[in-house]
């Protein structure tokens, strides 16, 4: 049987639910399931299932590595909180504010477990290759991470070191949950990096995406609040970018707000969407985006599934950089 979208989501939804830890000590546990429950868009396990589906029907039988990804992806965001010190995550309170750090910190040291749990329950045939993907998009989120901390002190980032970082953050997980799908699907080596190679671009895209809509988006459809890198002074594309194109007046401007620590927020904002506009930053950003969505479009149709059935994991791509724009 091949699924929809719309069923994918739901068989997976069903199959996170009944792995409910439901074990002692609760205050190990309970944390797990409250991250898990607070819900999300569910991508990396979609996009396993989709890589699987492309050559197989019994997308039933990667439900335990697409959980094994879902679990690894909210362990990261869980010690991410923790770190940035997010009070909420999805319109909710964080672990550690209900809990405490020391509490997020071990719980989602369990969770990794439990993800490897997950990963290697396939047979024998597939453990090495599923292992050796998990274990370098899951040392890649760490190199990634601290690329971006470390992102935090420099003035002098540029564009290219920032792609890099979010390839290592974001993009290994989206790609690698494709590579692990395809090889339980038993697709060639060659078709399975492919999958691999859209998911990088794919992910590259979607974090600049987002980047953009912090500064263009409508908070009703983004989800969040507008301004929200501008007012932290995160290195995004669309700041690196200006600071690298700004004139002498620009980066005046730029270098007065980053050092600022008193000031009112909506004016921050507002002066620095400001210069974006002059320097055409929204522009330069969308066309990047544009180009790497093409190139990963391009990697698809190179792989040699059936058309009917890539056709929906290019739904699915679409549907993600339609969020609003």
């Amino acid at each position: 049987m091949k699924y929809t979208i719309s069923q994918l989501q739901d068989l997976f939804n069903r199959y996170l639910a009944s792995l409910r830890y439901d074990m002692e000590p609760k205050g190990l546990y309970d944390p797990i399931n409250y991250e898990l429950e607070l819900g999300g868009k569910r991508l990396r396990p979609l996009l396993l299932m989709l890589a699987y589906q492309l050559y197989k029907d019994d997308v039933e039988h990667v439900l335990p590595q697409a959980a094994g990804i879902e679990t690894y992806h909210n362990f990261t965001l869980l010690h991410d909180d923790v770190m940035d010190k997010a009070d909420r995550r999805r319109g909710k309170l964080t672990v550690h504010k209900i809990w405490n750090e020391n509490t997020a910190i071990l719980s989602g040291d369990a969770m990794t477990i439990l993800a490897y749990k997950l990963m290697t329950n396939c047979s024998e045939k597939y453990l090495k290759p599923v292992l050796d993907v998990f274990n370098e998009l899951a040392l890649g989120i760490c190199e990634g991470q601290q690329w971006d901390m470390d992102f935090e002190t420099r003035t002098d980032v540029t564009a290219e070191e920032y792609l890099n970082m979010i390839r290592l953050k974001t993009s290994v997980l989206l790609a690698g949950a494709l590579k692990i799908g395809a090889i339980m699907g038993d697709a060639p080596e060659e078709e399975a990096q492919k999958l691999y190679d859209f998911g990088i671009k794919m992910g590259l895209a979607f974090q600049l995406q987002d980047d953009y809509l912090d500064v263009y988006g409508d908070p009703k459809v983004f989800g969040k609040n507008i301004g929200g890198d501008i007012l932290c002074n995160k290195k995004t594309y669309m700041l690196i970018t200006a600071i690298q194109k700004s004139d002498d007046e620009q980066g005046k401007k730029i270098q007065k707000w980053l050092e600022a620590t008193a000031y009112d927020p909506s004016e921050k904002i507002r002066e620095m969407t400001d210069i974006y506009n002059k320097i055409g930053v929204g522009e330069i950003c969308l066309r990047k985006i544009e180009d790497l969505y093409a190139a990963g479009l391009q990697i698809l149709d190179d792989v040699k599934a059936p058309e009917e059935r890539k056709e929906l994991l290019i739904a699915f791509s679409r549907q993600l950089m339609k969020r609003n724009m």
